[in-house]
């Protein structure tokens, strides 16, 4: 059985569509959200190109989530990030 990855504790927008995200084993990583947002106008994640709302970003659960509910899998945000 594969282990849960860890959980985002606090997450900061940065500029160019990356959150600074720390995670609850202490790990600080990035994780760009621009390839979720190719071909994303008028789509799921479309709002986020919007860069007032994409800095809306706030913890939701055991990941980062928006206003309008639009988040990232837990695994993806652990996994497809890099350590700062």
């Amino acid at each position: 059985m594969k282990p849960n990855p860890p959980f985002a504790k606090t997450v900061m927008p940065l500029d160019d569509y990356r959150l600074l995200i720390e995670f609850d084993n202490g790990e600080k990583r990035i994780f760009d959200v621009k390839p979720l947002l190719v071909n994303a106008e008028g789509k799921w994640f479309g709002e986020l190109l919007n860069e007032s709302y994409f800095k809306m970003v706030r913890i939701g659960g055991l990941s980062v989530e928006w206003p309008h509910e639009q988040d990232i899998c837990p695994d993806c945000l652990y996994e497809d990030s890099v350590p700062v």
